[in-house]
Protein backbone atom coordinates (compact mmCIF):
# COMPACT_ATOMS: atom_id res chain seq x y z
CA UNK A 1 0.00 0.00 0.00
CA UNK A 2 1.34 3.56 -0.69
CA UNK A 3 1.33 6.66 1.22
CA UNK A 4 -0.47 9.94 0.22
CA UNK A 5 1.81 12.84 1.52
CA UNK A 6 0.82 16.68 1.63
CA UNK A 7 3.68 18.11 0.59
CA UNK A 8 3.80 22.05 0.92
CA UNK A 9 5.29 24.10 -2.02
CA UNK A 10 6.53 27.47 -2.36
CA UNK A 11 4.18 30.53 -2.06
CA UNK A 12 6.07 32.68 -4.23
CA UNK A 13 9.76 32.10 -3.94
CA UNK A 14 10.99 28.52 -5.62
CA UNK A 15 13.88 28.49 -3.18
CA UNK A 16 11.10 27.96 -0.15
CA UNK A 17 10.72 24.35 -1.20
CA UNK A 18 12.34 21.58 1.48
CA UNK A 19 15.06 19.25 0.73
CA UNK A 20 12.09 16.09 1.67
CA UNK A 21 9.56 18.00 -0.50
CA UNK A 22 11.93 17.83 -3.57
CA UNK A 23 13.07 13.76 -2.22
CA UNK A 24 9.16 13.08 -2.05
CA UNK A 25 8.15 14.49 -5.77
CA UNK A 26 10.91 12.68 -7.10
CA UNK A 27 9.85 9.27 -5.41
CA UNK A 28 6.16 8.90 -5.42
CA UNK A 29 4.36 7.67 -8.27
CA UNK A 30 1.91 10.14 -9.06
CA UNK A 31 0.99 13.77 -8.11
CA UNK A 32 -2.53 14.73 -7.38
CA UNK A 33 -2.41 19.02 -8.07
CA UNK A 34 -5.14 21.57 -7.56
CA UNK A 35 -3.42 23.22 -10.70
CA UNK A 36 -1.45 20.71 -13.13
CA UNK A 37 -0.34 23.73 -14.96
CA UNK A 38 1.45 25.35 -12.15
CA UNK A 39 2.67 22.30 -10.30
CA UNK A 40 4.12 21.18 -13.78
CA UNK A 41 5.99 24.87 -13.94
CA UNK A 42 6.90 23.78 -10.67
CA UNK A 43 8.18 20.28 -11.56
CA UNK A 44 9.57 21.46 -14.92
CA UNK A 45 11.51 24.25 -12.80
CA UNK A 46 13.13 21.11 -10.63
CA UNK A 47 13.17 18.23 -13.46
CA UNK A 48 10.97 16.32 -11.72
CA UNK A 49 9.12 13.98 -14.23
CA UNK A 50 6.12 12.69 -12.51
CA UNK A 51 2.45 11.79 -14.08
CA UNK A 52 -0.16 14.60 -12.80
CA UNK A 53 -3.65 14.26 -11.83
CA UNK A 54 -6.04 16.82 -11.12
CA UNK A 55 -7.52 17.56 -7.86
CA UNK A 56 -9.69 20.44 -7.03
CA UNK A 57 -12.73 21.71 -5.23
CA UNK A 58 -14.68 20.71 -7.98
CA UNK A 59 -13.31 17.17 -8.53
CA UNK A 60 -16.07 14.36 -8.47
CA UNK A 61 -15.94 11.26 -6.52
CA UNK A 62 -14.56 9.44 -9.27
CA UNK A 63 -11.43 11.40 -9.13
CA UNK A 64 -11.20 10.09 -5.32
CA UNK A 65 -10.94 6.63 -6.49
CA UNK A 66 -8.83 7.33 -9.09
CA UNK A 67 -6.44 8.43 -6.91
CA UNK A 68 -7.05 6.08 -4.13
CA UNK A 69 -6.85 3.12 -6.84
CA UNK A 70 -2.92 4.68 -7.54
CA UNK A 71 -2.26 4.79 -4.06
CA UNK A 72 -2.54 0.82 -4.40
CA UNK A 73 0.31 0.42 -5.87
CA UNK A 74 2.78 3.69 -5.01
CA UNK A 75 2.77 6.77 -2.95
CA UNK A 76 0.89 9.89 -4.07
CA UNK A 77 1.78 13.58 -3.55
CA UNK A 78 -1.29 16.14 -2.94
CA UNK A 79 0.22 19.55 -3.71
CA UNK A 80 -1.92 22.92 -4.26
CA UNK A 81 -1.65 25.41 -6.28
CA UNK A 82 1.00 27.05 -3.88
CA UNK A 83 1.53 26.68 0.36
CA UNK A 84 0.44 23.62 2.44
CA UNK A 85 -2.91 21.63 1.16
CA UNK A 86 -5.75 21.89 2.82
CA UNK A 87 -5.13 25.88 4.10
CA UNK A 88 -7.81 26.98 1.66
CA UNK A 89 -7.32 24.31 -0.56
CA UNK A 90 -9.15 21.31 -1.89
CA UNK A 91 -8.18 17.74 -0.54
CA UNK A 92 -9.83 17.29 3.13
CA UNK A 93 -12.30 15.15 1.48
CA UNK A 94 -9.22 12.88 -0.28
CA UNK A 95 -7.37 12.56 3.26
CA UNK A 96 -10.45 11.51 4.99
CA UNK A 97 -10.94 9.06 1.98
CA UNK A 98 -7.51 8.20 1.96
CA UNK A 99 -7.80 7.04 6.04
CA UNK A 100 -11.17 5.19 6.02
CA UNK A 101 -9.19 2.78 3.59
CA UNK A 102 -6.55 2.47 5.77
CA UNK A 103 -3.78 4.25 3.55
CA UNK A 104 -1.09 5.93 5.41
CA UNK A 105 -1.13 9.98 5.53
CA UNK A 106 1.86 12.09 6.17
CA UNK A 107 2.77 15.44 6.43
CA UNK A 108 5.74 16.99 4.22
CA UNK A 109 5.63 20.57 5.75
CA UNK A 110 6.92 23.59 4.40
CA UNK A 111 5.51 27.63 2.97
CA UNK A 112 2.69 28.84 4.13
CA UNK A 113 0.92 32.10 3.89
CA UNK A 114 -0.26 31.64 7.96
CA UNK A 115 2.95 31.10 9.18
CA UNK A 116 4.88 33.45 7.20
CA UNK A 117 2.38 36.16 8.04
CA UNK A 118 2.02 35.79 12.06
CA UNK A 119 5.53 36.50 12.90
CA UNK A 120 5.25 39.22 10.78
CA UNK A 121 2.51 41.19 12.31
CA UNK A 122 3.95 42.03 15.23
CA UNK A 123 0.71 40.67 17.29
CA UNK A 124 0.29 38.18 19.40
CA UNK A 125 0.67 34.41 18.39
CA UNK A 126 -0.27 32.83 21.44
CA UNK A 127 -3.01 32.43 20.61
CA UNK A 128 -5.02 33.12 17.18
CA UNK A 129 -7.65 31.84 14.72
CA UNK A 130 -7.30 30.69 11.33
CA UNK A 131 -10.60 32.35 8.97
CA UNK A 132 -9.06 31.39 5.41
CA UNK A 133 -11.41 33.27 3.16
CA UNK A 134 -14.56 35.29 4.35
CA UNK A 135 -17.63 34.88 2.93
CA UNK A 136 -17.75 36.44 -0.57
CA UNK A 137 -21.43 37.90 0.09
CA UNK A 138 -21.27 41.16 2.02
CA UNK A 139 -24.34 40.14 4.51
CA UNK A 140 -22.61 37.15 5.10
CA UNK A 141 -19.16 38.42 5.48
CA UNK A 142 -20.46 40.89 8.08
CA UNK A 143 -22.40 37.98 9.90
CA UNK A 144 -18.83 35.83 10.60
CA UNK A 145 -16.98 39.09 11.70
CA UNK A 146 -19.93 40.35 14.16
CA UNK A 147 -19.44 36.83 15.33
CA UNK A 148 -15.57 37.21 16.03
CA UNK A 149 -16.01 40.40 17.89
CA UNK A 150 -15.39 39.12 21.15
CA UNK A 151 -12.79 36.37 20.59
CA UNK A 152 -9.70 36.77 22.07
CA UNK A 153 -7.32 35.76 19.53
CA UNK A 154 -5.54 36.92 16.56
CA UNK A 155 -7.30 37.13 13.64
CA UNK A 156 -5.80 36.06 10.47
CA UNK A 157 -7.22 35.66 6.87
CA UNK A 158 -6.82 35.50 3.64
CA UNK A 159 -9.02 38.27 0.84
CA UNK A 160 -8.84 38.60 -2.63
CA UNK A 161 -7.44 41.95 -3.79
CA UNK A 162 -11.29 43.30 -5.17
CA UNK A 163 -12.90 42.43 -1.85
CA UNK A 164 -10.53 43.81 -0.06
CA UNK A 165 -11.63 47.57 0.59
CA UNK A 166 -14.89 45.64 1.79
CA UNK A 167 -13.37 43.45 4.26
CA UNK A 168 -11.41 45.96 5.80
CA UNK A 169 -14.71 48.37 6.17
CA UNK A 170 -16.60 45.60 7.64
CA UNK A 171 -14.21 44.64 10.06
CA UNK A 172 -14.08 47.71 11.84
CA UNK A 173 -17.71 48.24 12.04
CA UNK A 174 -18.23 44.60 12.80
CA UNK A 175 -15.36 44.33 15.52
CA UNK A 176 -16.31 47.44 17.23
CA UNK A 177 -13.08 49.30 17.46
CA UNK A 178 -9.61 50.30 15.16
CA UNK A 179 -7.56 47.17 16.61
CA UNK A 180 -4.13 47.17 15.28
CA UNK A 181 -3.84 45.12 12.16
CA UNK A 182 -0.91 43.93 9.77
CA UNK A 183 -1.73 43.42 5.74
CA UNK A 184 1.06 41.13 4.58
CA UNK A 185 1.04 41.53 0.41
CA UNK A 186 2.39 38.87 -2.19
CA UNK A 187 4.63 37.02 0.19
CA UNK A 188 8.21 35.66 -0.55
CA UNK A 189 7.71 37.58 -3.88
CA UNK A 190 9.19 40.44 -5.36
CA UNK A 191 6.96 42.79 -4.79
CA UNK A 192 6.23 41.23 -1.04
CA UNK A 193 4.96 44.16 1.04
CA UNK A 194 4.45 44.34 5.27
CA UNK A 195 2.29 47.36 6.10
CA UNK A 196 1.51 47.78 9.58
CA UNK A 197 -1.13 50.19 11.26
CA UNK A 198 -4.77 50.03 12.39
CA UNK A 199 -8.16 48.96 10.55
CA UNK A 200 -8.88 52.03 9.41
CA UNK A 201 -5.28 53.36 8.36
CA UNK A 202 -5.18 50.15 6.28
CA UNK A 203 -8.76 51.24 4.63
CA UNK A 204 -7.43 54.66 3.58
CA UNK A 205 -4.15 53.09 2.34
CA UNK A 206 -6.07 50.87 0.19
CA UNK A 207 -8.57 53.18 -1.13
CA UNK A 208 -5.54 55.57 -1.91
CA UNK A 209 -4.17 52.64 -4.09
CA UNK A 210 -5.22 49.75 -6.19
CA UNK A 211 -5.47 46.14 -4.09
CA UNK A 212 -3.15 44.19 -6.68
CA UNK A 213 -1.88 40.08 -5.79
CA UNK A 214 -2.66 38.15 -2.85
CA UNK A 215 -3.30 39.49 0.85
CA UNK A 216 -2.94 37.93 4.50
CA UNK A 217 -4.58 40.17 7.34
CA UNK A 218 -3.96 39.48 10.43
CA UNK A 219 -5.95 41.44 13.22
CA UNK A 220 -5.45 42.08 16.79
CA UNK A 221 -7.62 40.16 19.34
CA UNK A 222 -10.92 41.63 21.17
CA UNK A 223 -9.33 43.52 24.43
CA UNK A 224 -10.14 41.44 27.61
CA UNK A 225 -13.26 41.51 28.96
CA UNK A 226 -14.34 44.15 31.80
CA UNK A 227 -15.99 48.10 31.06
CA UNK A 228 -13.92 50.67 30.92
CA UNK A 229 -13.42 53.68 32.78
CA UNK A 230 -14.96 57.20 31.86
CA UNK A 231 -12.00 58.17 30.69
CA UNK A 232 -11.14 55.58 27.94
CA UNK A 233 -14.41 55.65 26.93
CA UNK A 234 -14.33 59.88 26.07
CA UNK A 235 -11.19 58.74 24.65
CA UNK A 236 -11.99 56.30 21.70
CA UNK A 237 -15.06 58.81 21.22
CA UNK A 238 -13.10 61.57 20.57
CA UNK A 239 -10.78 59.69 18.03
CA UNK A 240 -13.71 58.33 16.31
CA UNK A 241 -14.56 62.19 16.24
CA UNK A 242 -11.62 63.52 14.50
CA UNK A 243 -12.25 60.64 12.12
CA UNK A 244 -15.40 62.06 10.97
CA UNK A 245 -17.46 59.24 12.24
CA UNK A 246 -21.03 59.84 13.30
CA UNK A 247 -22.12 60.24 16.57
CA UNK A 248 -24.51 57.56 16.62
CA UNK A 249 -22.13 55.29 14.91
CA UNK A 250 -19.37 55.87 16.98
CA UNK A 251 -21.50 54.89 20.17
CA UNK A 252 -22.34 51.58 18.77
CA UNK A 253 -18.76 51.00 18.16
CA UNK A 254 -17.54 52.07 21.28
CA UNK A 255 -20.64 50.38 23.20
CA UNK A 256 -19.37 46.92 21.96
CA UNK A 257 -15.60 47.10 23.12
CA UNK A 258 -16.29 49.05 26.44
CA UNK A 259 -19.48 47.05 28.37
CA UNK A 260 -21.02 50.24 28.50
CA UNK A 261 -24.97 50.52 27.13
CA UNK A 262 -24.87 52.27 23.83
CA UNK A 263 -26.77 55.28 25.39
CA UNK A 264 -24.79 56.12 28.53
CA UNK A 265 -21.70 56.09 25.75
CA UNK A 266 -24.15 58.55 23.24
CA UNK A 267 -25.16 60.91 26.48
CA UNK A 268 -21.19 61.58 27.26
CA UNK A 269 -19.99 62.35 23.40
CA UNK A 270 -17.25 64.81 23.29
CA UNK A 271 -17.87 68.97 23.15
CA UNK A 272 -21.42 70.03 21.76
CA UNK A 273 -19.26 72.61 19.41
CA UNK A 274 -17.40 69.61 18.28
CA UNK A 275 -19.80 67.62 17.65
CA UNK A 276 -20.76 66.97 13.72
CA UNK A 277 -24.29 67.31 14.03
CA UNK A 278 -24.37 70.24 16.49
CA UNK A 279 -22.26 72.07 13.15
CA UNK A 280 -25.23 70.69 11.24
CA UNK A 281 -27.81 71.96 13.66
CA UNK A 282 -29.11 68.32 14.45
CA UNK A 283 -30.22 67.16 17.47
CA UNK A 284 -27.21 67.25 20.35
CA UNK A 285 -29.45 65.01 22.89
CA UNK A 286 -30.56 61.41 22.34
CA UNK A 287 -33.54 60.66 20.06
CA UNK A 288 -35.16 57.71 22.38
CA UNK A 289 -36.08 55.79 18.89
CA UNK A 290 -32.59 55.19 18.55
CA UNK A 291 -32.18 52.69 21.48
CA UNK A 292 -35.60 50.97 20.61
CA UNK A 293 -34.15 48.29 19.29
Amino acid sequence: MGTLYLVATPIGNLEDITLRALRVLRECSLVAAEDTRVTGRLLTHFDIEKPLVSHHEHSRPANVERILTALDGGDVALVSEAGMPLFSDPGYELVQAALEHGFAVVSIPGPSALTAALPLSGLPMDRFLYLGFLPRKASDRRRTLDELADVRATLVLFEAPHRLRATLADAIDSLGADRRCTVCRELTKRHEEVWRGTLSGALAEWRDRKPRGEFTLVIEAASEPGPWDEGRVRAALSTLQAEGISRSEAARRVARQSGWAKSDVYAIWPDAQLRPDAQLGGPTTPDPDEFAS
